[in-house]
């Protein structure tokens, strides 16, 4: 039976104007009402359901377990997945980005007591080529908030901001992004930016702040619009939820236990595992002024107020003094180190040491064949240039279980590959891996791996066009006082005091890469121009000692690396080259210890052909036989030959240029004078020249001759030719013509 109208439910919907005839709507009402806040976000044909529930009763832990899920369903590019099962399995590395930036916007707006489970989750329902879903999911979320009862203190919204010719824009279709010199996600409310992530083509730190400027008034007009809708919707009252315990008499005792002593330690400039170990001590010595009965009903108050002290200690001791944990200045880098060519038998290898945090980069050189696929519903398509980052649990000195890699570890690598993948040639013949082991961490080692994979890269000869570097950088302020301190190379333990952590990368003419997260609202422009100018002295800084330790890319590749050469054939000579059932491309790199890969370019329809190995020899002789299988004779032309094989009737050889290529020289060519054997005129191994007179018309077959450049003897008499039946025409045995008997039935 069809729907009557009083089926229909009723839907609200608002509708957002990006400007070149571009909206995106947000409609609820419709779809998954059971949720606690359901949006369904459309722009053109691209809709985004996001359904939010978060449970009613608090979970037994100290922290919010917050889930944020994003994923692309394939059915909405009218795709199936790929692999068996042909089912949606694991999340790619696109999604968990995309999950990685919701989360780091929606996270600090819960109150920080709240600990019911709660769980975020956003899919691609239907795709369009020109809208790029993930601008949109961070709208979503929060839109569908926006309508749940959750303790959230405000909207907010993500957009994408890219620049083509000197003007910005909002949300770019990938095509715009690929004439953009920036791609920046910025997620922030209408009061606060909050999150900051992308990659530039070296801008300076001011265009930088513009872009924000610019998408921070975007998500203004987004923010405003989830709000109109859920007023019309009916915004539902926040719901009541047990809060945290507190204690103002046990918070001041705590307090003043340990303030002081704290602020003693973290001034005397201590290392980590001895600054660590020291405030541990300070705990237990408060722990000890309580019974085990105290302890066992407010332990957990004790030790949350404990912190708290110390967090304010050490923010006050920075603010007030300029001192740090390990007794830096605010804008002092920790020493640095580096070593390159550290591992013998890789393609290119660096190590990089600053502090106590320390990367170990290795590079990889290889065919197109070893290119990263990226196989999504939005996008398909493949890089010849990937990063992957490696945290095991000893860089910390922590014994924990290995489950796969983490989302922390997808999203640092991204970052460091973003850094580095504008500095890699456009003529790059390889495919490049860079690999990133962490084995010391005390503060950003994502921004490590960037230097030690500059550095790696160089060494493994890859032209890199500039060297990189990077830094992370912290904030603490003071709202009231107005005091306020940035934090060049932070470490572990200000990432989690600090007001701001931002990791800025880049060469030294401008920005390539950035990562954002600022916790304090209404942080003025002012500020963050002046953390990013502080930042630029401190890429700088290090930089130098990169360039110190390998001042430019090493001229070639390794001995024992394997070189590329690329070769560009017609593409009616592909089939010829890889030969039946591929024979002819594997007896050619059994024989020569070559990789060989052909790709056909859509556009030209040309054949281009990589060839891999370690030996220059390999590598030649794979050119010389490519060379050979599409040589091509000349009518008319001269060529060196060498016979191969002696038959009855003639003898085959091969051009000399173009090894592999052979035609039959018929004994009637070898010489001017009658042959009755073709030894008598040459023998195997024999080189001499050919006259090349294309296809003989009789015959349909490559004619050669000898003899056509030898001079003819004295009182040579040219021998009429034969007919179709190999008679003499007008000139047999009888001296002319025969009538032919008439053929009997």
């Amino acid at each position: 039976m069809g729907k009557t109208n009083s089926m229909i439910p009723k839907t609200f919907k608002e509708v957002i104007d990006l400007g070149d005839g571009r909206e995106i709507s947000i409609e609820t009402g419709k779809l998954a009402k059971q949720a606690h806040g359901s949006v369904v976000v459309q722009s053109g044909k691209c809709m985004l359901l996001c359904t939010v529930v978060s449970n009613y009763k608090q979970s037994d832990v100290d922290f919010l377990p917050l889930t944020v899920d994003y994923r692309e369903k394939f059915a909405a590019a009218g795709r199936y997945p790929g692999g068996f099962f042909k089912r949606e399995a694991r999340p790619s590395d696109g999604e968990v980005l995309t999950m990685r930036l919701v989360d780091r916007v929606l996270r600090p707006l819960f109150p920080k007591d709240y600990h019911a489970e709660t769980q975020v989750m956003i899919q691609l329902m239907s795709h369009d080529d020109e809208v790029m879903p993930d601008a949109m999911a961070g709208l979503a979320a929060s839109a569908a908030i926006q309508l749940s009862d959750f303790p959230f203190e405000c909207a907010i919204s993500e957009a994408r901001v890219g620049r083509i010719n000197g003007e910005f824009i909002i949300n770019p279709t990938r095509e715009q992004l690929k004439e953009s010199d920036i791609d920046m996600m910025i997620g922030a409310s209408a009061d606060s930016v909050m999150m900051v992530e992308g990659e530039m083509k070296e801008i300076s730190e001011e265009e930088m702040t513009e872009a924000i400027k610019f998408a921070h008034e975007a998500i203004k007009v987004q923010c405003a619009a989830q709000i109109k809708l859920a007023e019309a919707f009916g915004k539902k009252e926040v719901r009541e939820y047990e809060p945290e315990r507190e204690d103002e008499d046990l918070a001041k005792k705590v307090y003043d236990l340990t303030y002081d002593k704290v602020y003693a330690i973290a001034k005397a400039g201590s290392a980590k595992h001895e600054r660590s170990a020291a405030f541990d001590a300070i705990k237990e010595e408060i722990k000890e002024t309580f019974s085990e009965e105290e302890l066992e009903d407010f332990g957990d108050l004790v030790s949350k107020y404990f912190y708290k002290a110390e967090k304010e200690a050490i923010r006050n001791l920075t603010l007030e003094e300029g001192l740090r944990l390990d007794g830096r200045k605010t804008d002092e880098i920790r020493p640095i180190w580096c070593e390159i060519d550290y591992l013998p038998s890789v393609h290119g290898s660096s190590i990089f040491t600053r502090g106590e945090t320390q990367a170990l980069a290795t590079v990889t050189l290889g065919t197109s064949r070893e290119a990263n696929q990226i196989d999504m519903p939005s996008y398909e398509g493949e890089e010849t240039f990937y990063l992957h980052y490696n945290f095991p649990p000893f860089s910390t000195g922590e014994a924990r279980p290995i489950r796969g890699t983490s989302r922390r570890e997808v999203g640092h690598g991204n970052l460091a590959q973003r850094a580095l993948k504008g500095m890699i040639p456009e003529d790059c013949p390889y495919t490049v891996r860079v690999v990133s082991e962490v084995l010391e961490s005390n503060g950003s080692s994502s921004m490590a791996t960037v230097c030690s994979g500059t550095m790696a890269l160089m060494d493994a000869g890859v032209q890199l066009k500039k060297p990189v570097s990077g830094i992370a950088m912290g904030l603490i302020s003071d709202a009231d006082s107005g005091k306020y301190a940035v934090l060049s190379d932070i470490l572990g333990d200000e990432d989690h005091l600090g007001d701001m952590d931002f990791k800025v990368t880049g060469t030294a003419d401008g920005i390539t890469a950035c990562q954002m997260d600022i916790k304090v609202k209404g942080l003025s422009y002012e500020i963050l121009v002046k953390a990013l100018m502080q930042a630029k002295d401190g890429r700088l800084h290090i930089l130098e000692k990169l360039t110190d330790t390998i001042a430019a890319p090493n001229a070639d590749v390794k001995s024992y690396a394997p070189k590329i050469v690329t070769k560009i054939i017609p593409g009616e000579y592909i089939g010829a080259v890889i030969g039946s059932g591929g024979k002819v491309i594997q007896e050619l790199q059994k024989e020569t210890n070559t990789t060989i890969v052909i790709n056909e370019d859509p556009d030209t329809e040309e054949g281009i052909v990589e060839i891999l190995g370690t030996g220059q020899e390999g590598i030649d002789a794979v050119i010389a036989k490519i060379d050979a299988l599409m040589f091509k004779p000349e009518v008319g032309s001269v060529y060196e030959v060498k016979v191969i094989k002696m038959l009855d009737f003639g003898a085959v050889v091969e051009y000399v240029e173009a090894p592999g290529n052979e035609v039959l020289l018929h004994v009637s060519e070898l010489a001017w004078e009658r042959t009755e054997n073709v030894s008598d005129v040459v023998n195997m191994g024999d080189v001499f020249d050919v006259k090349y007179f294309g296809l003989d018309p009789r015959t349909r077959k490559e004619k050669v001759s000898r003899k056509a450049l030898l001079p003819k003897p004295e009182g040579y008499v040219e021998r009429p030719p034969r007919n179709d039946r190999g008679n003499r025409r007008n000139n047999d045995r009888r001296g002319g013509n025969r009538d032919r008997k008439p053929r009997r039935d």
